[in-house]
């Protein structure tokens, strides 16, 4: 098969700025020429990733409780433990979710995207990339007091609710300029064991699902994978001695598919472990042909000689890939975030020119 991505670069999704249009305009005028698709930047409320989901999908259903509130003052949490309590309310059996607040937004954001592609801003090359978390993100951080009773019955609602959006989406938007990019944080730090309230099989929460929702995305839209370790509140949540985890994680994508999966995003290190040998010495496992690979080694605190340095240490182990910030922007915008994002581009073409 024929590699679909070749891109040197992957904006990963969410980006410092104000507004979709911002986003796109920005996107366009900077990366245009290094990456397959372009994201909205995620602003405003989605800055929070999936704070957004917990806010406006589970907290308002008459079916979940909600046990105590964030005590962020601005409603918005600023750590794991920060999140508003949930629960199922006691006697539901099975619950539904009628409609996820992200597709709306998603659908707003195509919108605009194909005016300002008709207007000729974004290149008619660029494909419009959306970001889907995974449905275990999107729970895990909030339910934690009866977290196996509440994962059997909100668990699948969830993937229901994301197979309808799926076709919700395609309802509008033409596969061909689609790029859907799933979203894995959550996932990731369960598999390694590090997050204290959660209970049972955390592979099988993201291989179920995995091996259901990717086969439903038609060959036609570019599929993406994002494995990381989190940057709630900073870069990484928790720092694995190693690339091994999310290596398995991607392999199982690949081969659990049904489809062709066209690009793999994995985090990188801290920077302090730029030139560790054995963090990325698992790339050399990596069984993804098709795939174009693109590793989260461009960090905001050291720049070009940073990059450099993680790129020639990864390159031992994985011969050629593209390079991607470590995880969405959002939340590192920077004291000027127009200047984070030319500082972004500037690295980039600097070390991969």
């Amino acid at each position: 098969m024929t590699r679909r991505v070749d891109s040197d670069l992957l904006l990963v999704g969410s980006l410092p700025v104000d507004s979709t249009d911002e986003g796109f305009r920005r996107g366009a005028e900077l990366f245009a020429d290094r990456v397959a698709a372009l994201p909205d930047g995620e602003s405003g409320p989605r800055g929070a990733w999936v704070g957004y989901d917990r806010t406006t999908l589970l907290e308002p259903h008459p079916d979940i409780t909600v046990l105590a509130p964030t005590g962020s003052p601005t409603g918005r949490a600023r750590h794991a433990y920060d999140t508003a309590r949930l629960t199922v309310r006691d006697g539901v059996e099975q619950l539904r979710f009628d409609a996820w607040p992200r597709v709306a937004e998603t659908l707003a954001s195509w919108e605009r995207f194909a005016a300002l592609r008709a207007e000729g801003v974004i290149p008619s090359h660029l494909r419009f990339q959306v970001g889907l978390p995974f449905p275990s993100s999107v729970f895990t951080g909030a339910f934690k007091d009866a977290y196996a009773r509440d994962w059997a019955l909100v668990g699948p609602a969830l993937e229901d609710l994301w197979a309808r959006s799926i076709d919700e989406l395609l309802a509008v938007i033409p596969a061909g300029d689609l790029a859907l990019q799933w979203d894995l944080a959550y996932e990731v730090i369960d598999i390694e064991g590090v997050v204290a309230w959660t209970e049972g099989d955390a592979w099988e929460r993201f291989a179920g699902p995995w091996s259901r929702l990717a086969p439903r995305v038609p060959e036609e839209v570019l599929m993406g994978l994002h494995l990381c370790y989190g940057t709630f509140p900073e870069w990484p949540m928790f720092e694995a001695r190693d690339m091994g985890l999310i290596v398995r994680m991607a392999n199982h994508a690949v081969a659990h598919a049904g489809r062709p999966l066209d690009w793999v995003h994995l985090a990188g290190p801290r920077y302090l472990r730029s030139e560790d040998d054995g963090f990325f010495a698992p790339l050399a496992d990596l069984d993804a042909p098709d795939s174009r690979i693109f590793l989260g080694i461009v960090l905001p605190i050291d720049g070009e000689d940073g990059l450099r340095r993680r790129q020639v240490t990864a390159s031992r182990h994985l011969a050629d890939f593209g390079v991607a910030q470590y995880c969405g922007m959002g939340r590192q915008r920077g004291e000027d975030p127009a200047a984070t994002l030319r500082e972004h581009a500037a690295v980039v073409a600097a070390v991969r020119g």
